[in-house]
């Protein structure tokens, strides 16, 4: 996918623009200029040598979505992902910014690695910053050098993966990074409570015979983080949330007025345990029967469905969408993690975990916003502003002035999910086959359109 050229004066009039930054959801104009935000409003004139977009009144125009949690898998494992074709998977599902985990090869936690990241992502269709390794080869032993690597254009630091378990090891990684101003975050997982676990511990773990994941695994890891976090006062984000105790968890830290931010992804709060086992069900299911839309049969052991955290239960899904819209979870982000056909294509105890989730994402979602599950503004705010805000990123709003990185998407439009078509090159998904409602048209990046579902 090639960037079209940069435009420096370009008016999209006409769609219903939804920016909870700005508290403006109602029908209007946005006037790009220089690849910034010049004005947005209900009604603004076209000035001269403008190129006006005009858009369907039923079409949604947002800031660019802005994802705290992707894998870009480069350098070191190209066959599943490079930053070139993950960032034109982003620019599909409406995604401008996106925060790379570092576990590559080799691991980000050097100097020259950020750079090459930064080099590679030069002229690719999304904005992407490099999260930095909390500990040298994401080994558990020896800090990375933090200071060195926040100068580099870390905006965060993580063993995404591989959580910190010696808990003075953590307690020093949140102490050197208190003074860097960016956060460290954390992969909740106790892996001696975890042990061999594949999928969520319950009866349908036990029905077919896999191993169990408890999800006290999470919540106990949550538990001493967050107790560190009290002993040194540093910013705290803890990854893609799974369980309602971990909301809890997080719930009371917040209440304590502890510095202490939360992400979900769109597979914890829209599927369960079951879709291992082929049998759909939980919300994203309940909504798209609502919608009358039929739902595809599943496979037993599904390993499009083996994810790290596991999908959890109903229970824990309805705790994590109440968490969503009370503010307790700050942002929604996909952990986009593509894989080859070969590493799916095997024994479910065998299979890697992940989703590649960039390109569904938004359709998914939208499932709840159709079903009166959660509204329009919220799921916005958790995209763009909320997750901006989080990590203090210059992004995710529409205020004149911000970079012109803005989504253009039809919240009716169905289609079906077709991996093959996938600008990813992983094209690991549960929902292939399904049919979703609501579609991006447009991303737009530094007021250059990079991508265009009509073309």
């Amino acid at each position: 996918m090639t960037m079209s050229a940069r435009m420096p004066l370009v008016l999209l009039r006409g769609a219903r623009i939804v920016d909870p930054s700005q508290r403006l959801d109602g029908r209007g104009d946005v006037l790009m200029s220089d690849g910034r935000i010049a004005a947005a409003a209900e009604h603004l004139d076209a000035p001269e040598g403008a190129e006006v977009v005009d858009l369907p009144a039923t079409w949604v125009l947002a800031p660019g979505f802005v994802d705290l949690h992707a894998h870009l898998r480069e350098p070191g494992f190209e066959a599943k992902e490079t930053i070139a074709s993950g960032a034109a998977a982003a620019a599909h599902g409406g995604f401008t910014t996106l925060c790379c985990m570092p576990n590559t090869q080799p691991v980000l936690d050097s100097r020259v690695a950020l750079e090459y990241v930064r080099s590679a992502a030069r002229d690719v269709p999304a904005r992407v910053r490099p999260i930095a390794a909390i500990t040298k080869g994401e080994s558990g032993l020896e800090l990375s050098e933090m200071a060195e690597l926040v100068e580099t254009g870390a905006v965060a630091f993580s063993d995404d993966g591989r959580p910190v378990h010696s808990s003075r090891l953590m307690r020093l990684a949140l102490t050197y990074a208190a003074p860097l101003g960016v956060p460290v975050v954390e992969h909740c997982q106790d892996e001696e409570l975890v042990g061999a676990g594949v999928m969520n511990e319950g009866h349908i773990a036990t029905l077919l015979g896999l191993p169990g994941w408890p999800a006290a695994g999470e919540d106990v890891m949550l538990a001493r983080d967050l107790a560190l976090v009290r002993l040194t006062g540093a910013r705290y984000h803890a990854a893609h949330l799974s369980t309602a105790g971990a909301v809890e968890l997080i719930r009371q830290a917040k209440r304590e007025g502890l510095p202490v931010t939360a992400e979900v992804t769109p597979h914890h709060l829209l599927l369960t345990e079951s879709w291992v086992a082929g049998e759909r069900t939980g919300p994203l299911a309940e909504a798209l029967a609502e919608m009358g839309v039929a739902m595809p049969a599943g496979e037993r052991y599904d390993t499009a469905a083996k994810v790290n955290p596991p999908l959890r239960t109903a229970a824990d899904c309805a705790a994590l969408l109440a968490g969503l819209r009370d503010g307790t979870i700050d942002a929604i982000a996909t952990d986009h993690a593509p894989h080859t056909w070969q590493d799916k294509a095997c024994e479910f105890g065998e299979a890697a975990f992940g989703i590649s989730g960039l390109e569904t994402a938004l359709a998914a979602l939208l499932a709840l916003v159709h079903t009166r599950r959660l509204d329009l503004q919220t799921l916005i705010a958790a995209l763009t502003a909320r997750p901006a805000a989080a990590w203090g990123l210059d992004a995710g709003t529409l205020a004149p002035g911000a970079s012109a990185d803005l989504v253009v998407f039809a919240p009716d439009e169905t289609w079906t999910v077709d991996p093959e078509q996938f600008a990813s090159r992983g094209k690991n998904t549960p929902l292939a086959g399904i049919t979703l409602r609501g579609r991006v048209r447009q991303t737009w990046l530094g007021g250059a359109n990079v991508y265009d579902a009509a073309e």
